[in-house]
């Protein structure tokens, strides 16, 4: 059975949505992706029914009274409390904070590993879209193995309720059809998994 992080579709998605939950949207490696996903070759390039993806395109181009650079502020940075907060430990953690058990644990997996990502920001590694950038990063180094590791043990015990989360309160139409089209791709990748995820408590 083939990995599915070895198919060519694989880190190209998880680049795109690793960048687009991580970086601003006007930033120059973001900027591009939010233009490619108003229009509509991507969807014959994302490995997902196109009937499930067509409902997205409408969201991505809608009017909204907030701009982007606005409601990536409020959903990613602050100054208020972040409505679904993108760091794994968040949710991991008894006590919510940042820098928790779950985030240490991913240093250490990373360390004995040999695995060095520099992070763009000076933030815990296990933000949302950093493991997905990691994820690519790993498949295309041909790193498949770590790669499921990564996904089934420090991103998906958590990843799925933070979408949730996510979707209800991005309160904006390109970040809540955003978090749509990252339910549907992870849905997909952890039905392909070749080993069990992680059970693991979640606080929030």
């Amino acid at each position: 059975m083939t990995d599915f992080t070895q198919h060519d579709a694989f880190p190209m998605t998880a680049r795109v949505l690793g960048a687009l939950f991580y970086l601003p949207p006007e930033s120059p490696e973001a900027a591009p992706l939010v233009e490619a996903l108003k229009g509509s070759e991507w969807l014959t390039q994302w490995p997902l029914p196109q009937e499930a993806l067509q409902p997205l395109t409408i969201k991505f181009n809608a009017e909204a009274e907030e701009t982007l650079s606005e409601a990536w502020q409020r959903l990613f940075v602050g100054p208020y409390a972040l409505p679904s907060p993108p760091w794994g430990s968040v949710w991991l953690d008894r006590e919510s904070v940042l820098f928790g058990d779950s985030t240490l644990a991913l240093r250490q997996w990373m360390r004995e590993n040999g695995i060095q990502f520099d992070m763009q920001q000076n933030e815990p590694e296990d933000h949302f879209g950093s493991l997905l950038l990691l994820a690519a990063w790993l498949a295309e180094n041909d790193q498949h193995v770590l790669c499921e590791q990564l996904l089934a043990w420090h991103l998906f015990p958590w990843s799925t309720r933070f979408l949730q989360e996510f979707v209800a309160n991005a309160n904006h139409p390109f970040y809540q059809g955003l978090g749509e089209l990252a339910q549907q791709t992870l849905a997909q990748w952890q039905s392909q998994l070749l080993i069990p995820v992680a059970v693991k408590t979640l606080y929030r």
